[in-house]
């Protein structure tokens, strides 16, 4: 039997993304919870280049970046397929994984870093008018089947709410994204969300306050 281990954090997206996949995979795994404020030598040596979760090790061989791994999952293990059989939804899938990748860093500044608030606002706002416009009508966002695009879109489907509320900041509204909030609504009920569940929000919003406190205490300090 292989031996599947996973370095990560329970509250990162990109962590869940690949749990997802495994479990979609039906490939059981060792998540090994990591202190990334005191990395583990078997993260740094895991991931030597940004030292960073999450890592999947496959029978002793690492593999790093999200995206990366759900699709090693994807080709190495049995069980249904997570990118489509199409090659061009196959590269739509592809496309939309890597669009939504890129604004993780926008979506965390709005929320937590007061002097790139403006810029990275502006730059989510005009995400989720992409997304309002692509999603009109759609359960998932490319073909008739939950795939990498879908598991991808974790932040904005489940993390992007508990950051609207654990911080007051608010930017996804049905009058301003319509579209965007019909597609949240049933994404967050959906039967594969629901087998395959995304961190319980309560836990996740007390998690993610505690975050934002510190980084207000860690702003108002520096500006003194």
């Amino acid at each position: 039997m292989a031996e599947v281990k996973l370095l990560g954090v329970w509250y990162s997206p990109a962590n869940h993304r690949v749990e997802w996949a495994l479990k979609i995979k039906g490939v059981e795994y060792e998540f090994i919870e990591q202190d990334l404020q005191n990395k583990s030598p078997l993260l740094l040596e895991s991931n030597p280049v940004h030292r960073k979760i999450p890592v999947l090790i496959h029978n002793g061989k690492p593999i790093c970046e999200s995206l990366i791994i759900v699709e090693y999952i994807d080709e190495t293990f049995e069980g249904p397929s997570i990118l489509p059989k199409d090659p061009y939804d196959r590269a739509l899938a592809r496309f939309w994984s890597k669009y939504l990748d890129d604004k993780v860093p926008a979506v965390v500044n709005t929320f937590f870093l007061k002097e790139e608030q403006e810029k990275a606002k502006e730059e989510v706002c005009e995400m989720l008018k992409v997304l309002d416009n692509e999603l009109k009508d759609k359960k998932f966002l490319v073909g008739d089947n939950f795939g990498l695009a879908d598991i991808t879109a974790n932040f904005v489907g489940h993390w992007l709410g508990v950051f609207q509320e654990a911080t007051g900041v608010e930017l996804v509204t049905s009058e301003k994204f319509p579209n965007f909030c019909a597609w949240r609504d049933e994404y967050i009920n959906c039967s594969q969300v629901k087998e395959y569940p995304l961190p319980r929000r309560d836990e996740l919003l007390a998690f993610v306050q505690a975050r934002a406190r510190a980084a207000a205490s860690a702003s108002a300090s520096t500006q003194k």
